[in-house]
């Protein structure tokens, strides 16, 4: 603006005063906004993009994604290029690179944050520049077509730990158990029954041991989302699926053998897949109404259920003995029917 202030000021004298040197000084103020212009735009142009994200994307977790830039130009190098996302559901940090040779490619680090979960694009991205002189900045904008899948987050929530501490509490599977398989020897505790003790142990060290035997085989957990969300309660379902993502993620990091289930989906962990196969089902999954959940499938498993049928209608369906996830909980209410 102060450039362009002084250039219509010496125009105004220039015109005014017929004075030739002004004319000179107006003519050098306005070859050097065109050449400005001229070298931004040749930096600018043909210039390369390719936005590599990694495989695996969390909503509202930033992760670092790689942008490779090229310049196609054979012998003209690019001056000073900031690289800004323009993304409508995902945050990114700028770049900024001083010079990149004719012919030279560059991989800069980005960090990227999608706030909602689902099938994205990876967006579109703008080079700006504003060499030589800063007086004009131009701009170009490069759209990208590739698509990304942004799972559910998995981070806890406020009471999302509280209520994993609770489901652990039901299910954690303890090392020593009724099994015939040995698992180890460690020292006796106070109020353990003798006979445990392994006497053989006890003899070589001179201090009573204990021989523990592995369980046979986990106990199941079914973890089951209710589809049939009624309409006004799509923030209840967004949070029911965030809450499923994250016990499915953590309790799989334990091994623990989980049944995940919908009206239209199924998975058996780890038999049938690991705990990605159900973020993907839950990266889209959407609200289906007018299907019931289905009845229980089997009896000898913990059950959790993510619903907002009324209590009676669920007793009929089989799921007595169910945890329920209704619509005051996820860290403040959860019931049995």
């Amino acid at each position: 603006m102060v450039f362009v202030t002084g250039l219509l000021f010496v125009a105004a004298a220039a015109v005014i005063t017929a004075n030739n040197l002004l004319f000179l000084i107006l003519a050098a103020m306005l070859s050097t906004l065109m050449i400005s212009g001229l070298i931004s735009s040749l930096s600018l142009a043909g210039l390369e993009l390719e936005f590599l994200l990694p495989e695996h994307v969390t909503a509202r977790q930033p992760v670092r994604a790689r942008a490779l830039i090229r310049n196609l130009k054979r012998w003209m190098p690019s001056f000073s290029i900031r690289l800004e996302g323009r993304h409508a559901e995902a945050v990114s940090s700028p770049a900024y690179i001083p010079l990149l040779p004719g012919g030279a490619r560059m991989e800069l680090l980005v960090e990227v944050r999608f706030e909602r979960r689902g099938l994205h694009r990876a967006g579109s991205f703008l080079f700006s520049t504003g060499f030589p002189f800063g007086f004009l900045e131009r701009s170009a904008a490069v759209a990208l077509g590739t698509q990304v899948l942004v799972y559910p987050p998995v981070e806890p929530q406020p009471g999302f730990e509280e209520f994993l501490a609770s489901v652990r509490g039901e299910l954690e599977t303890q090392s020593r158990g009724r099994g015939q398989d040995f698992y180890r020897i460690r020292p006796y505790e106070p109020f353990e029954s003798a006979r445990h003790v392994d006497w053989k142990a006890t003899a070589h060290t001179g201090e009573l041991q204990v021989r523990e035997f592995a369980r046979d085989e986990e106990r199941l957990l079914e973890i089951y989302l209710d589809l049939d969300v009624p309409s006004g309660r799509e923030d209840w379902f967004e949070k029911a699926v965030e809450c499923c993502a994250f016990l499915v993620w953590r309790l799989s990091e334990r091994a623990a053998r989980i049944r995940f289930r919908t009206q239209l989906y199924e998975i058996l962990l780890p038999e049938m897949g690991d705990a990605c196969e159900v973020l993907r089902y839950l990266a889209l999954v959407q609200p289906f109404r007018g299907r019931l959940p289905e009845s229980r499938r089997q009896e000898d498993c913990s059950q959790l259920l993510f619903s907002l049928q009324p209590p009676a209608r669920l007793h009929d369906l089989g799921w007595r003995d169910a945890r329920i996830v209704g619509l005051e909980l996820l860290g403040e209410t959860v019931s049995r029917v």
